[in-house]
C-alpha cells in the first residue's frame, strides 16, 4: 500500500508529523511504508534480516486475532485421516508460541527495540529517544535481534 506524503527535511530526516513548509526542503515519503522495510529497501537491511522481521510481524499480527463474536462462516470440514489443518482459535495460539519463541530468542534487552520497530512500526529515531539510548545505535542493536530472529524461523 502506497500513501504518499510531502514532509519537511530535517537535519535527522524527514519531519514525523505535519506538512512540508513553504520554504524548507521537502521529500516525499511513503507513510505506509514500515520502518524495517525502509531500512531493506535503502540497504541497510539484508533481505535474510527483512524476511526475519516480516516473520515476526506476521505471527505477532496472527497472534493478535480478535475473538469471533458471531456465528463462523468458514467451510465445514470434514475429518479424515489426513486431516492437520489448524482451526482459526489453533492457528492463532501457534502463532503466538512462534511468537513468544523468536522474542526469547532475540533475548533480553533486544526485545524492547525489536517490538517497537518490527510489531509497533515506530522508527528507529523514536525507538532510541523511547529507550534512553544514544543516537544511531539502534540499528546495530536491531540487527543483532534480528540475526537471534532469522535463526529462530531458519531463515537462510
Amino acid at each position: 500500500m502506497r500513501k504518499l506524503v510531502e514532509r519537511e527535511l530535517t537535519s535527522e530526516g524527514p519531519r514525523r508529523e505535519g506538512t512540508a513548509r513553504a520554504k524548507g526542503r521537502s521529500v516525499t515519503v511513503n507513510a505506509a511504508e514500515s520502518p524495517i522495510a525502509w531500512l531493506h529497501s535503502r540497504g541497510h537491511l539484508p533481505a535474510r534480516l527483512f524476511d526475519a522481521g516480516e516473520a515476526l510481524r506476521a505471527d505477532y499480527e496472527r497472534a493478535q486475532l480478535s475473538p469471533n463474536v458471531t456465528m463462523r462462516w468458514d467451510p465445514v470440514r470434514i475429518k479424515t485421516t489426513g486431516d492437520t489443518g489448524l482451526n482459526a482459535s489453533e492457528r492463532q495460539i501457534a502463532a503466538k508460541q512462534r511468537f513468544d519463541g523468536a522474542m526469547n530468542a532475540a533475548g533480553k534487552g533486544l526485545e524492547d527495540v525489536l517490538w517497537r520497530v518490527v510489531c509497533a512500526g515506530e522508527g528507529l529515531p523514536q525507538a532510541e529517544k523511547t529507550l534512553g539510548w544514544p543516537a544511531r545505535s539502534g540499528k546495530l542493536v536491531l540487527k543483532l535481534a534480528l540475526e537471534r530472529v532469522a535463526d529462530f524461523y531458519r531463515i537462510r
